[in-house]
């Protein structure tokens, strides 16, 4: 989501990078997945719940919980289907969320479907004419966390993470659980809340195809764990403790609640027992569910969950498929000195079919060696799935192919030892094309041809000093990247946007550069912060509190204009375009201006 910071744990990667990477040669398939089994009953459930969650908790809880980045990244789509509505004839052109694939949504904290503008600032919900430049609805939300939306026809849904803790300790203060708010807005004249729904755990992420829907969210049991001072107990007596409190935890703690209120009417509802799968492992810490809102309908309901025993901490989504995946480092206590296990370097990942409004439907899942660095190191492309991860015990990156194969993703080739002792810092999947970006003192670009599944190769590597952390397509056979450039040490110098020319797939080449010295971006690590207006050539990003405008030609980066930083507006976070105007959103503001010279035309303060 948009304002989450990035604390994934530092993969501790030495040496420095080889040459291009030998492909290693065609494997058999190898049966990376495992079914999803329901439980017999809730006794079994009981039980087995109570046996993985005395298993995986530590002297302190189930800790360790972290917070990632998940969404977010570009196709530059400019359409109303792009910014998740139905499309208006009178509206003109206008620019959507820059996203992962064609046909599905992503939440972020500004949405527009060319006629007005709706965002979330303030703790409020505003709405903003955008041919008259004025607001023309508040409404504040009352609620806390971190808000972004989604947006279809007239229906706005609203989506909070409110903070918390993982765990629950016998404190004098205690901590307030972490939790989920969905609101679905009515837009027609005056914003109006229609429903709220409240859910336990955190927002993950969220997609829309058409006007449905689909959040992911992952909680964790309510369990209350005895605070025991450190010099009462050592760290098995504490992990007894614990133990002992699961036993006697009822399975209402794991399963999932729900509250919906509408008008003067509350729904309230959890998870039935039968409506809980299983992979073969899991820690019993965390269940994962995925919910649907038609945001047509008359309001909300249950969102009919799917739930799952298993953490989650990445979503993708295409238009007939959805997709979950989460790695092992839930494992660890991050607490230093506290806990000594050794993370499995792996992947789980689950594939639904979503189809209309109607709920998800579980159709395979797999698992593969290595962590990913966000949604973009999976993409789904001829009935296979590629993933990249980088796997930190064997120092190593590798892209691998699955293929459905009953409810199994059954692994039919790979491309191991890309970026030795280094880590991936962005993937790009084009149709049979994908590029990795790996780094730690130089930045390998690799091209990969992934047109045969079962024999995917590395086709061309470009050294270059610093790194790109998204690559953004703008046209037939151009990348551009967004990250640091770094000296040849290593060394971060400042934010720097640079075109690639990947024609020639064994020999590709950077074009042009543009660098801000002592720069930073937040479209370094959530794409949606870019903007990517092919009707003029425009790449826009947020730099330091101004805004960075470059022209992309096939051959050159050219500055555009800069929109200076306000002194009382704080800094950049989107840019939309509409018609001829560009609109600039700050934290408390929108700047208006003429598209073709950047001319300023008004503010508006929210």
């Amino acid at each position: 989501m948009s304002r989450r910071i990035l604390l994934v744990t530092t993969l501790l990667l030495a040496g420095c990078t080889s040459g291009t990477p030998t492909p290693t040669p065609t494997p058999p398939p190898v049966k990376s997945g495992f079914k999803l089994v329901a439980f017999d009953s809730c006794e079994q459930l009981t039980k087995d719940l109570k046996a993985a969650a005395k298993k995986s908790v530590g002297p302190w809880g189930f800790s360790g919980g972290m917070m990632r980045t998940f969404g977010a990244v570009p196709d530059g789509a400019r359409s109303a289907a792009s910014a998740g509505g139905t499309a208006d004839k009178a509206a003109p052109a206008f620019s959507g969320t820059n996203v992962h694939e064609v046909g599905v949504d992503e939440p972020d904290i500004v949405k527009t479907d060319g006629k007005r503008i709706v965002t979330i600032t303030g703790g409020s919900l505003r709405v903003i004419d955008a041919a008259s430049h004025k607001a023309t609805g508040q409404l504040p939300l009352d609620a806390w966390g971190d808000a972004d939306l989604l947006l279809s026809g007239d229906r706005a849904l609203v989506l909070t993470h409110q903070g918390g803790g993982d765990v629950l300790y016998d404190r004098k203060m205690p901590m307030r659980p972490a939790g989920a708010e969905l609101i679905l807005v009515d837009l027609t004249g005056a914003p109006r809340v229609i429903s709220r729904y409240r859910g336990e755990g955190r927002l993950v992420d969220a997609r829309q195809t058409g006007d449905t829907a689909r959040v992911v969210l992952t909680s964790q049991p309510r369990i209350t764990f005895p605070d025991r001072p450190a010099a009462r107990d050592d760290d098995e007596d504490r992990i007894k403790a614990n133990q002992r409190v699961i036993d006697r935890t009822s399975v209402d703690a794991w399963l999932p609640s729900w509250t919906v209120t509408t008008g003067d009417t509350t729904e309230q509802g959890k998870v039935a027992c039968n409506d809980v799968r299983r992979p073969v492992t899991y820690s019993g810490r965390s269940m994962l569910t995925v919910l649907t809102f038609p945001l047509s309908a008359p309001k909300l309901d249950s969102g009919r969950p799917v739930s799952i025993v298993a953490d989650g901490d990445t979503v993708y989504g295409t238009p007939t498929s959805l997709y979950v995946a989460s790695d092992q480092r839930w494992r660890l206590d991050f607490f230093p000195g506290r806990d000594n296990r050794t993370v499995p370097q792996e992947t789980d990942v689950f594939r639904f079919d979503v189809t209309g409004s109607e709920p998800p439907v579980y159709r395979a899942a797999g698992k593969v060696p290595g962590f990913l660095i966000n949604q973009y190191a999976l993409s789904e492309w001829d009935g296979h799935l590629r993933v990249a991860t980088t796997d930190s015990a064997q120092q190593s990156s590798a892209v691998r192919v699955l293929k459905p194969d009953g409810e199994t993703l059954t692994q039919v080739g790979e491309v191991d030892g890309l970026g030795k002792n280094e880590r991936i810092y962005s993937v790009r999947f084009i149709g049979p094309r994908a590029y990795v970006v790996t780094f730690r003192q130089t930045d390998p670009l690799y091209s990969l041809d992934l047109s045969n599944p079962a024999a995917p190769r590395v086709t061309g590597e470009l050294k270059i000093t610093g790194f790109s952390a998204h690559l953004q397509p703008v046209g037939p056979d151009r990348l551009v990247g967004v990250g640091q450039e770094a000296t040849e040490e290593g060394r971060r110098q400042g934010t720097q946007v640079s075109l690639f020319d990947v024609s020639d797939p064994a020999a590709p080449r950077r074009l042009a550069q543009h660098h801000v010295k002592n720069g930073y971006s937040e479209a370094e690590y959530d794409p949606h912060a870019i903007l990517w207006w092919p009707d003029t050539k425009l790449f826009a990003v947020p730099v330091n509190e101004g805004l960075l405008a470059l022209t992309v030609t096939d051959n050159g980066l050219t500055e555009a204009g800069q929109i200076a930083p306000r002194a009382s507006a704080m800094q950049v976070r989107r840019n939309l375009v509409i018609g001829g105007e560009l609109w600039t959103l700050y934290e408390n503001g929108l700047q208006i201006s003429r598209l073709s010279t950047l001319e300023p035309v008004t503010y508006l303060r929210l």
